[in-house]
């Protein structure tokens, strides 16, 4: 019977941990979707802030339930280079604060009287949630149904886990074994490893905190695995840092620091008060005190306060630890020098695509960026073919290199974000996005061609009049003012502001046209030569296009719009 009863324990302890991360990630993702946005607007302002980064950091990860997520972006916001290590570190003291918030969830709904408990009304909102997902028409409901529907299923994970709990202490060999595990060290280590196995501290604490209601574990006990779940969340960090550049690497030892430090400052202290009160004064008994006959809020609340007095020893040490982990991880004399005009990927990585609400965000911000970069080189282009001054060619070609990595590797992982599970405006964002990078990918090849024009003027010699140059530059400055446009209709999906950009790209044509009608007057009068004209009616022809596409960029905003 033993047997049998320990199985089915086990069995059901499996699907309570799987039931719980599931709704950990709907819940996450769809609170994700629902708050990128406010997310980002948050880490604009933050600068190198400390106390409003924790504040962020906390925030943040309460609101998208997932520390990870919070972790990840932060450290492709350093990997881009467009977030210091020290307002990283203050963010990641934040996310420690807020992944608290679970297990106080998970405490809460463990009150409540036999025949109905909290948990049970909370697993309820999970078929709510499930019937508004399913009827609703709108996203936003549908994204507030996920969230309930999450919600709800983390007490039906929580039910589970407990059912197996309790079918656990009915076992004396069970609970043996767990009572002869009172080695502190081996408890943190314990903790550490199955949070890194299963990637989720907030599952690790739940599970610990139904393992003590059920009596099957001491609150002692229930603390030291708590300590040790807070190591292994760093695994996503690492993991994260692993596949990215050398500043990501560090934010991830900076958060393994900071965890290991706050743990090894912990079991100390609880070492020294032990020792002096000769046992009698130990974590457990000052919590057990403070909240008497609740042991899940006791190791709750324990959680709390060990990852908010963490944050209070570590924030006034923040310059010490960027500086150990600058030089636990140097720029090494072995590593190859960075060229600063590389290209590279400035917002993305495919870390990012574990949350895909953000790395939709990021995209956005990466298309932005190849934009500006494509705008660069058409003027450049304009510079070049109407000075013959190639001066600036290196940086010319350093950009269009760029935009050419840039299409290859966005459209790589825009395939890799088009294949996971987004709601629709992302993915109608993600459609839209392929065809942008192309337009903007043509646009630095519009600009090459001019400047091959400029290499053939060069070689005979020869270049453009006064009054061409001048009708060149007009023509410039018109498309960079529909640049400007097209950029703020594309940013904020503002139709306004395109309709505004077609009303700039109807001038661009007629511009074009008067400008073709002009050289053909210029060749008559004898003012232009017949080589350098072909090679200014090409430019005309070139600009028209290169607006085009600009055009095109913010016309994609018509299909997302819908999706709003």
């Amino acid at each position: 019977m033993d047997a049998v009863t320990a199985g089915s324990a086990i069995l059901t302890l499996i699907a309570g941990i799987g039931v719980f991360l599931i709704a950990c990630t709907m819940m996450s993702s769809n609170l994700e979707s629902a708050c990128s946005n406010r997310l980002k607007n948050l880490f604009s302002k933050a600068s190198d802030n400390k106390l409003l980064g924790v504040g962020i950091g906390t925030v943040g990860t309460a609101a998208i339930q997932s520390s990870g997520a919070m972790t990840v972006l932060v450290i492709g916001f350093v990997n881009a280079g467009i977030m210091s290590l020290t307002l990283a570190a203050a963010i990641i003291y934040g996310a420690n604060i807020g992944t608290t918030v679970t297990a106080q969830i998970v405490a809460l709904g463990m009150f409540g009287s036999d025949t109905v408990s909290l948990t049970l009304i909370f697993a309820a909102l999970a078929g709510v949630g499930a019937f508004i997902n399913v009827f609703a028409k709108k996203d936003s409901a549908k994204k507030m149904g996920g969230i309930l529907a999450g919600f709800g299923m983390l007490f039906v994970g929580l039910e589970m886990m407990s059912g197996s709990m309790e079918a656990f202490a009915e076992l004396d060999s069970v609970k043996e074994f767990l009572a002869g595990i009172d080695n502190i060290l081996l408890l943190v280590a314990i903790g550490a490893a199955l949070t890194a196995v299963i990637q989720s501290s907030s599952v690790m604490t739940s599970v610990a905190i139904t393992m003590l209601v059920a009596g099957l574990i001491d609150l002692e006990q229930g603390i030291y695995l708590t300590m040790g779940s807070n190591i292994g969340s760093c695994i996503v960090s690492i993991l994260a840092g692993l596949s990215s550049g050398l500043n990501a690497k560090r934010t991830a030892l900076m958060h393994l620091t900071f965890n290991v430090v706050g743990v090894i400052l912990f079991v100390s202290a609880g070492a020294v008060i032990g020792f002096a009160t000769a046992g009698d004064v130990t974590y457990g008994t000052l919590f057990a005190s403070l909240f008497p006959d609740a042991p899940q809020t006791q190791l709750a609340m324990f959680h709390t306060f060990f990852n908010v007095a963490t944050v209070m020893i570590m924030l006034p040490l923040t310059s010490k630890l960027v500086a150990f982990v600058t030089r636990a991880i140097p720029d090494s004399g072995t590593e190859e020098p960075i060229d600063p005009s590389a290209p590279r990927l400035f917002y993305i990585n495919d870390y990012m695509l574990k949350t895909p609400p953000i790395a939709v965000l990021e995209v956005k911000n990466e298309i932005v960026n190849m934009a500006k970069i494509a705008m660069e080189n058409f003027s450049l282009s304009c510079r070049i073919v109407c000075t013959l001054d190639f001066s600036e060619a290196e940086r010319f070609r350093a950009n269009e290199k760029e935009l050419n990595f840039l299409k290859k590797r966005i459209t790589k992982f825009l395939v890799k974000l088009s294949n996971l599970q987004l709601n629709a405006k992302d993915n109608a964002y993600v459609s839209a996005a392929f065809r942008t990078v192309t337009d903007l990918e043509r646009i630095g090849d519009y600009a090459e061609n001019i400047v091959e024009y400029a290499e053939k003027m060069k070689d005979t010699g020869e270049g453009f009049s006064d009054i061409a140059k001048k009708e060149v530059e007009d023509v410039r400055a018109t498309i960079e003012d529909l640049y400007v446009k097209i950029m703020e209709a594309y940013v904020n999906v503002d139709r306004g502001a395109l309709a505004e950009a077609m009303a700039i790209e109807d001038r661009i044509d007629d511009m074009t046209d008067d400008m073709a009608e002009k050289h053909i007057k210029r060749l008559n009068e004898g003012i232009c030569s017949p080589e350098v004209g072909a090679e200014y009616l090409s430019l005309s022809s070139d600009a028209e296009r290169v607006a085009d596409h600009f055009v095109n960029v913010g016309k994609v905003i018509k299909d997302y719009a819908k999706a709003v």
